[in-house]
């Protein structure tokens, strides 16, 4: 079995908010799918092994996808959580790679991720016991509000952090934390939650804001903006 590092893609979420009559990895971007811009980031990078994506049990959008990575692709289905469909993505994993495989899971609607914030988690994390995930610090004012939107405080936004993806952990630490929420019936929104759970302190790692997750439509135009600026760039 190989180690290294590997990409878990959670793929199997409806996207309501985009109001569309697809999920939202399925949306057509430049000249291809969220999802096939996503994968390619990951398979691109040297460090990457393989791919694993969860995708939902009666998805009817991809099987007409023919996406080309240059890295083992696996497909699993997904459940009913982002969580199950992570630890679906990790069973079948386990059956592929080492236990001390570090596992970067990242969004599947995040289309624009730098190979440059890849280079980051791997330098920042890879001699790291916990792991970490990407993020942004907090730059604006951040107010608290009531259930009927009445200001209650304004909340210090020093050490507040947005949390980004890829969320990088070793496989069986993931594995054993997203186990340890379920089996006590809590809900976590992403990795590094189920770590924090089981008492481990992970890492913020600062990436780039260009790394959007695709949530309502005027975004797919905010990522094209983005992915021209980033060929400009090269």
């Amino acid at each position: 079995m190989s180690s290294g590092f590997w990409a878990v893609v959670p793929a199997a979420g409806i996207g309501e908010r985009m109001q569309s009559d697809r999920p939202k990895q399925y949306l057509q971007l430049e000249d291809k799918l969220v999802i096939e811009h996503t994968l390619q980031r990951l398979a691109s990078h040297p460090e990457i092994k393989g791919i694993v994506i969860a995708i939902a049990q009666e998805d009817e959008w991809w099987p007409t996808v023919s996406v080309v990575v240059s890295c083992p692709l696996y497909v699993v289905h997904g459940g009913e959580q982002r969580s199950h469909s992570v630890l679906n993505a990790l069973d079948k994993l386990s059956t592929l790679a080492a236990d001390d495989t570090w596992v970067l899971v990242h969004d599947a609607a995040r289309p624009c991720l730098r190979q440059e914030d890849i280079d980051r988690l791997l330098s920042a994390l890879s001699n790291h016991d916990v792991g970490g995930l990407l993020g942004l610090p907090v730059n604006d004012t951040v107010k608290r509000t009531s259930n009927d939107d009445v200001i209650m405080e304004t909340i210090e936004r020093r050490n507040l952090w947005r949390a980004s993806t890829p969320q990088m952990f070793r496989l069986v630490i993931l594995k054993s934390a997203l186990q340890a929420s379920r089996e006590q019936n809590i809900t976590v929104t992403d990795e590094a939650s189920a770590i924090e759970f089981v008492g481990l302190e992970p890492v913020m790692v600062e990436g780039h804001a260009d790394n959007i997750k695709i949530t309502v439509s005027t975004d797919l135009a905010l990522a094209q903006l983005f992915m021209q600026q980033q060929r400009g760039e090269g």
